[in-house]
Formats: C-alpha cells, sequence, structure tokens
C-alpha cells in the first residue's frame, strides 16, 4: 500500500499522538488522586473527631480530683493482701510434705524394687497416708525396703500386709505408710 502522506506531515500525527496520550496518562492519574482523596476523607474525619473527644475526655480526667481511699477501703485493702499472702504461702508448702516424703522413698528403694504409683490421701480422722504400689524381686528385698522405711523417723507406721509375701519371688506389693 502507498502512503501518501508526507514525512513532517507523518512526525506531526506520532508527535500528536504522543501528547494525547501523556495528556491521558495526566488526567487519569488526577482523577484517581481525587477518587483516592474523596474516598480517605471520612475516615480521616471520623478519626480525628475520636481524637479530640478522647483528648477532651483525658483533660476531663486530669482536672478531676482523685478520690482519697477511706480507712475502710484501706483496712479491707490490707485484709485482702494478708489472706492473699497465707493462701500463697499455704499453697507453697502444700507439696513440700509430699516431695520430701517421695524423695525418702526413693532414697530408701533398692535396685530390685519396682514402684508402679505412689498414692497419697490426707483423711482428717485417721491422717495423711501414702500408698505405695510396686513389685520386688524377692521377700528379703522387700522386707529390708520394709525395714528401712520404719527405722525412718518421718513415718508414724509401715504397714505391709503379710499377704504380700506369700509369693517366694517378682512379688507385686501394696505398701501404706502413715505420716
Amino acid at each position: 500500500m502507498i502512503n501518501l502522506i508526507p514525512n513532517a506531515e507523518k512526525k506531526e500525527i506520532i508527535k500528536g499522538f504522543y501528547w494525547r496520550l501523556v495528556v491521558l496518562f495526566f488526567v487519569m492519574m488526577g482523577v484517581s488522586f481525587i477518587i483516592a482523596f474523596v474516598a480517605i476523607l471520612p475516615p480521616y474525619f471520623l478519626s480525628s473527631v475520636k481524637n479530640r473527644i478522647a483528648d477532651t475526655n483525658l483533660e476531663a480526667l486530669k482536672n478531676e480530683p482523685a478520690l482519697e481511699p477511706n480507712s475502710k477501703t484501706l483496712k479491707t485493702v490490707e485484709d485482702l493482701k494478708t489472706k492473699l499472702t497465707l493462701i500463697e504461702k499455704t499453697q507453697n508448702n502444700k507439696f513440700s510434705v509430699l516431695e520430701k516424703v517421695i524423695n525418702i522413698v526413693l532414697l530408701k528403694k533398692m535396685d530390685n524394687i519396682k514402684i508402679n504409683s505412689i498414692s497419697y490421701y490426707d483423711d482428717s480422722l485417721k491422717g495423711k497416708k501414702i500408698k505405695i504400689q510396686g513389685s520386688a524381686s524377692s521377700r528379703e528385698v522387700l522386707l529390708s525396703f520394709r525395714q528401712k522405711l520404719e527405722d525412718d523417723i518421718t513415718f508414724k507406721n509401715v504397714d505391709l500386709p503379710i499377704s504380700n509375701f506369700i509369693k517366694g519371688s517378682n512379688i507385686q506389693f501394696n505398701l501404706n505408710l502413715t505420716l
């Protein structure tokens, strides 16, 4: 196809095309900025109003005199503090006896004795009791373990029922300790 448009006019047309393209780009950018600005205005005004309200409330609270606690309130607070410290102390000491007893039992235990469970019972009538269940390799080992526990002053009574000695080896035993 033959192009009859002179080169100078072609360059003018191409130049005009690029100018229109640049103008269109800037118009679209301007429209985009205007839309973004309009979209951001309501949240900005809302947050500035909330900020002003919070500032006025803060100033009002700062200017308001602080209430002086009366003696009854102070006494109640001190009473609560003492009760809380008492509760915390009893909670901390509650398991220290058990920890001590378990440590004693584990120290007295020989290699031929396996402990399966240690149970703790706090009966108001009978006192604190610990039940140990396990297995021993022989009667002699079990008897020696009971003797070591009886020699310890921590335990008031060490009860090992005679029925535990029926079997000669691999004995399943139940041992009751009274604190």
